[in-house]
């Protein structure tokens, strides 16, 4: 990156010198003057201080990397005591898709202790490879050691691209590994695409869903990416089990931590909205928090769950786990109703693979009509009482 180096013998007034940053970026530390991470390289101080005080270094350019020695789109498999995370084949679907577009194989890393048997199921959603590292040491996911292991893949087998779901875990893994290779991340993904050249091309909200960011990596290998459960498709399972198992040794492998697992306490199931076939999710037109009983009963005379989006949550209207988003939960439900929600980017990327997507709104150009499959101008204090009212009638 491009820095600032100060030269203090240089500088004859220090404390007028430091007023030339407008950000509070210089300081003096035992008689020195150095750079903050408040630096915005505007440069004042180099054009209008003392000359040689402060000196602008340019990046020094990277060495390009051969991007023919790294093949493959890998996908992290999460799972629970070998129990599959149905993120893991929606992302194998993404990865042949991918990898197709650059004549590349499709593999899959499953880490864990007696995951040998459920590999196999792997194979059936078009996987060429699936490296296991099976032992017992890595019966309980332990950061540093599923760090390791991952590692040790990485530099054998040189992968072009890495996808992770972003699980509890992956979020907890993908940016280690990131770490550990000096490469980039993007976070929670809703597009992914692949260049001819090898690029992954990583699509996703930014600047609070004002924009649609596109990132790459041009210039590092492997490239991360990590993509919530329900954004993609999963491909169909096929009755023949095509690919191969590869069992990894550990040999090599620091398999030492300072962490141990003392009790695993199983989580108690609720019914989740990523669950639900049928929801009916409320936005800002909803104008006070009494009403919501009005919403709730619509909602279970169709067997629906209640959704929300940010702003309900933010005034506490309803909890957090009812909220849709890149900031709450990521929803494929058959049938959605969306009520009074004016559909931005943020709440739309949590929903726009459902079914069918019915939105009522006032205002004829809400962006959610965009993204619904049917449409319905009108105030949502109108139209569901009388929908509430004929489903009781039985019409």
């Amino acid at each position: 990156m491009p820095k600032l180096v100060i030269d203090t013998s240089k500088i004859t007034d220090i404390p007028a010198f430091l007023k030339l940053c407008p950000f509070g970026a210089l300081y003096e530390k035992d008689g020195k003057v150095d750079v903050s991470a408040a630096c915005k390289m505007c440069r004042i101080c180099v054009k209008k201080g003392p000359a040689g005080a402060a000196t602008f270094v340019e990046d020094e350019k990277k060495p390009e990397i051969n991007k023919a020695e790294w093949n493959g789109v890998v996908v992290y498999v999460d799972h629970e005591d070998g129990k599959i995370h149905p993120v893991t084949l929606e992302l194998l679907g993404k990865a042949k898709e991918l990898a197709a577009k650059i004549n590349h194989k499709v593999c899959a890393v499953f880490i864990g202790s007696e995951i040998t048997d459920n590999a196999e199921e792997l194979l059936h959603y078009g996987c060429d490879e699936v490296y296991v590292y099976d032992n017992p040491a890595l019966k309980h996911y332990i950061p540093e050691l599923y760090t390791a292991v991952f590692e040790n893949y990485i530099k054998t087998n040189k992968p072009c691209a890495i996808l992770v779901g972003a699980t509890t875990t992956g979020r907890e893994l993908a940016p280690r590994i990131a770490a550990r290779f000096k490469t980039g991340l993007t976070a929670d993904c809703t597009i992914l695409d692949m260049a001819e050249n090898t690029d992954l091309i990583q699509i996703r909200p930014a600047f609070g869903g004002n924009i649609m960011a596109q990132i790459v990596c041009p210039n590092n290998r492997p490239q991360l990416a990590t993509v919530r459960y329900k954004v993609m498709s999963a491909s169909e399972r096929t009755d023949a089990a095509t690919g191969k198992i590869i069992n990894c040794s550990l040999d090599g492998i620091d398999l030492n931590t300072t962490t141990k697992v003392l009790e695993v306490v199983p989580k108690q199931k609720v019914t989740t909205i990523e669950s639900a076939d049928v929801i009916v999710a409320v936005g800002r037109g909803l104008k006070a928090k009494e009403d919501i009983p009005m919403i709730k009963e619509f909602a279970d005379l169709i067997g629906a769950q209640m959704a929300c989006t940010r702003p309900l949550v933010e005034a506490g209207w309803m909890d957090a786990k009812h909220q849709i988003g890149l900031s709450g939960r990521t929803v494929r439900p058959k049938l959605i109703i969306c009520l009074g929600i004016s559909g931005a980017v943020q709440f739309s990327a949590g929903m726009n693979n459902s079914d069918i997507i019915f939105a009522i709104n006032t205002d004829p150009n809400a962006p959610i009509f965009k993204t619904a499959h049917y449409d319905l101008v009108g105030d949502i204090y109108e139209i569901i009482p009388k929908l509430i009212a004929q489903i009781k009638e039985g019409k």
